[in-house]
């Protein structure tokens, strides 16, 4: 029979992996080693990334650092919470601030210990990383649009990290990173609208407490379209193989995004349009495969030696 404490313990355990968002973490790494294999180094084969152990070094210290970025964001964020999300704010707390801030520092120092095995180069990116992190959940996640604006480059950020490791800048790896951060742009504005009473009452400037909803729905609505240019060069310009289905349906998809939009009043409506927006961005990491569906039906590149 389980004790009190150990109880205790469990509950702390869940409430540290609500708070870091633990359940977003595995789709991070799984997408930063597709992009690895299909994207980001496909000359290179799939045995030999997987392991690289370099690789996975920025690998583990890119999902850290999200986890510590995630840490930092609900410390600073803790009045709000208890507002728009009241009941996993109540989660959340059973891990103190004190304990959330140590967890943070030792979090941030195994990734700069670990990227000191890389190069200067990757101590300087993550370090650069982690400030930033910290910066927009201090001060500019407050800031009319450039909250919204850096939030969306913090989550495309990781994904650099790889690219640089590798050095391989082909176009079509930007024209997937604008697609990415333009529903991530997206998504970040259907949370403003979800959560505007609480973002009111904090001062946070948002673009509908500053210009109401019909304007927030209308700049989301503009932003949806944009999305057909990186579409477009990545369907008709560069080759992207079977995944130029995945932008056809996305393109479906973001049309009815956008058609809920304007029905869309309520926080339940914004919430249903987020989880939209995410079942787009997670199908696409696992889209991905489709690049090179071979990868996975005959095994070539993953059986491959050195």
């Amino acid at each position: 029979m389980l004790t009190r404490k150990f109880k205790v313990t469990l509950k702390k355990i869940a409430s540290l992996f609500s708070v870091i968002r633990g359940y977003n973490i595995w789709v991070i790494v799984l997408a930063q080693y597709l992009s690895a294999i299909f994207i980001l180094a496909p000359e290179k084969r799939a045995l030999a990334i997987i392991l690289d152990w370099q690789l996975f070094l920025i690998v583990i210290a890119s999902s850290l650092t999200i986890a510590s970025g995630y840490i930092i964001n609900n410390f600073y964020d803790a009045k709000k919470d208890l507002i728009n999300r009241p009941k996993k704010a109540m989660i959340d707390r059973l891990v103190s601030q004190e304990t959330k801030l140590k967890v943070y520092f030792t979090i941030n120092f195994i990734v700069a210990f670990l990227m000191f095995f890389i190069s200067w180069r990757a101590i300087l990116f993550f370090s650069t990383y982690i400030f930033l992190i910290w910066f927009y959940s201090h001060k500019l996640k407050k800031i009319f649009l450039v909250g919204n604006i850096t939030a969306s480059v913090l989550a495309v950020l990781p994904f650099f990290g790889i690219l640089m490791y590798y050095k391989n800048f082909y176009e079509v790896i930007f024209a997937n990173a604008l697609f990415l951060f333009l529903l991530i742009l997206i998504r970040e504005m259907i949370k403003d609208l979800e959560n505007i009473e609480g973002d009111l009452i904090t001062d946070y400037k948002t673009i509908p407490v500053v210009f109401g909803e019909k304007m927030a729905k209308t700049i989301i609505t503009i932003l949806t379209f944009c999305t057909v240019i990186p579409i477009y060069f990545l369907i008709e310009i560069y080759d992207v193989g079977y995944m130029d289905s995945y932008f056809y349906l996305s393109m479906i998809m973001l049309l009815f995004f956008v058609m809920l939009l304007w029905k869309s009043s309520s926080k339940t409506e914004f919430l249903k349009l987020h989880f939209l927006l995410k079942l787009i961005i997670v199908s696409g990491v696992f889209c991905i495969i489709l690049i090179e569906p071979s990868v996975l039906i005959h095994g070539k590149k993953l059986i491959s030696t050195y």
